[in-house]
């Protein structure tokens, strides 16, 4: 089991187990949890197999809860992940489970846990929740009745009051709806064999537009991912064949994304040259950051202080909100990797009062305005789509976008890519080898021909930047996160995926504006990666395997 519940897992344990541990927590926090309730929702994995699919987990879930007198709101449809916390903090419920794998492989299903606040747990709740499970690995009485959810007068289904309110929210981020009416631009989407299609034809609804149209071979729910190599559209235009190709016929020029549980977003963008241009997360980033605050000014009251406006990124993902920030008075906060962090530390913001516009992870994961305190595709779809539409107005792509923002606070070139390494002490091995480089406890001072300013190690809480040396990030002690600030501005992190078999590098260019050289910006990442690779993650000594799809 991976180091907590709210990230996605391998269901080794019955969906009735963990639901046991879960309901012992939950009943020791809420004195009125069998008055506010618990929401479940699922998407459209399923094992033909072993008849194990998202939907019967999502039942054996509920009958948990229910046997104990639990109100439990279960969805009647497949839904985005983002509904879950939607609904939590919609219908006050306690807390509420999404049955999902995301974008991993067809064969994976796990769990993400969401607190009452509506974000995913963190710590101590996830180390406590497994405490409980481990104390009742033995089936109770109606555990395994999934005809309870039909004969409960207890189960509630909340797909029609959420759907209805969360696209009437959606409508808070919408600032260009008669533009949007009447843009020529065409949308492709692919919801790539999950559940975003239904609700990305919604949200396009609520922002005035015309239907996007749809990848047909991907429009429907396939638990075999039947035509993609990987459910993952991070993975780039590879991946995206078929959308492109489809643009391509239909003369649309953007091509949305969404994956398998509609909570991340890829874009691409047909470029005048004919070629595609698959952006990253760190460029949608800084696209949706320009977007929010300028949408944030132009509709704002005269009395809005932008003082107390927030923009948040994990602290793999680049730096260029900080970047806008600086030069436009808002505050910039990082967070450790994950949504989970993001998403509470948005609601400590609400909660004093802030004003937070935009937050994200480099992984295609995009928080537009504070609805749902957790990464969300469906929005970012649709908030995409009314920028493309705008910048056309302006005979802009996004792309050329893109470079005027880099041009005005600096250029952020960014690569980050990945090694397999399904062998443990091969991975902790790696990572100690970098605490201990030239003698016991000692730190690499150069990687390579590029010197070392300042060495991170949020696995042990160590920072040298810091008079304290202490990291101002929180120690996280579970998984290996090592970032490496080089004397030519780059700035590059290794650490284990949370998920995944996976050690992950993350490199970035920090230029000021007036750096204007991008191909100059370009290969020195590019040597500093080769050097990172060669000299600390070292792949044919340690029999790592280069990123394929």
């Amino acid at each position: 089991m991976h180091q907590s519940v709210c990230t996605i897992m391998n269901l080794n344990l019955h969906a009735s187990v963990l639901l046991q541990g879960m309901y012992k927590y939950l009943e020791r926090c809420f004195s009125d949890f069998r008055q506010r309730g618990f929401v479940v929702g699922y998407d459209t994995r399923g094992q033909v197999t072993s008849s194990c699919s998202s939907k019967r987990l999502a039942k054996l879930t509920a009958a948990v809860l229910l046997a104990k007198g639990v109100p439990v709101y279960l969805f009647s449809k497949y839904v985005p992940t983002p509904f879950v916390p939607y609904a939590v903090r919609q219908l006050k419920a306690a807390a509420g489970v999404m049955i999902t794998a995301s974008h991993n492989r067809k064969e994976d299903n796990g769990y993400k846990v969401y607190w009452e606040n509506g974000a995913q747990i963190t710590s101590p709740h996830d180390k406590e929740i497994l405490k409980c499970i481990e104390e009742c690995v033995e089936p109770w009485n109606g555990s395994w009745n999934e005809n309870l959810v039909d004969t409960s007068p207890l189960t509630r289904d909340p797909l029609e009051e959420i759907s209805k309110i969360y696209m009437e929210d959606l409508k808070k981020i919408c600032y260009h709806r008669e533009l949007n009416t009447k843009t020529n631009l065409k949308f492709i989407h692919t919801s790539f064999h999950g559940v975003g299609h239904d609700y990305v034809q919604l949200a396009f609804k609520a922002f005035g537009f015309k239907p996007p149209i749809p990848v047909p071979e991907q429009k429907d729910p396939d638990p075999d991912f039947s035509t993609v190599k990987c459910p993952n559209p991070e993975e780039g235009e590879c991946v995206l064949e078929l959308s492109l190709r489809l643009a391509e016929k239909e003369s649309a020029r953007v091509v949305l994304a969404t994956d398998p549980d509609a909570d991340r977003l890829a874009v691409a963008e047909r470029q005048e040259n004919g070629r595609w241009k698959v952006f990253t997360g760190n460029e949608l980033a800084a696209l949706f950051g320009w977007w929010m605050f300028r949408s944030w000014k132009a509709n704002g009251s005269r009395e809005a202080d932008v003082k107390n406006v927030y923009m948040l990124a994990t602290t793999v993902s680049s730096k260029i909100l900080k970047a806008i920030a600086l030069k436009e008075g808002f505050h910039f906060e990082e967070t450790l990797p994950g949504f989970k962090w993001i998403g509470s530390r948005v609601k400590d913001l609400l909660d004093n009062g802030k004003e937070v516009l935009f937050a994200f992870e480099e992984s295609i994961g995009f928080m537009c305005g504070t609805s749902v305190l957790d990464k969300d595709g469906v929005s970012a779809a649709v908030v995409i789509a009314e920028m493309a539409s705008y910048l056309e107005t302006k005979n802009l792509t996004l792309a050329q976008q893109l470079t005027e923002i880099y041009e005005m606070y600096g250029y952020h070139i960014s690569k980050t890519s990945y090694f397999l390494c399904y062998e443990p002490p091969t991975i902790k091995r790696v990572f100690e080898k970098l605490r201990n480089f030239d003698f016991p406890k000692s730190y690499p001072k150069s990687c390579g021909a590029y010197g070392i300013l300042h060495v991170r190690d949020v696995t042990t809480g160590y920072d040298s930047s810091q008079l304290n040396k202490k990291s101002v990030l929180p120690a996280s002690k579970n998984s290996q996160m090592i970032t490496f600030t080089f004397q030519n501005g780059c700035v590059a992190t290794l650490r284990t995926s949370g998920t995944e078999p996976k050690i992950k590098y993350y490199a970035e260019m920090c230029a000021r504006p007036e750096q204007s050289d991008k191909t100059f910006l370009e290969e020195q990442l590019q040597k500093v990666i080769e050097a990172l690779i060669e000299n600390f993650l070292e792949p044919s000594k340690n029999g790592l395997i280069w990123r394929s799809v």
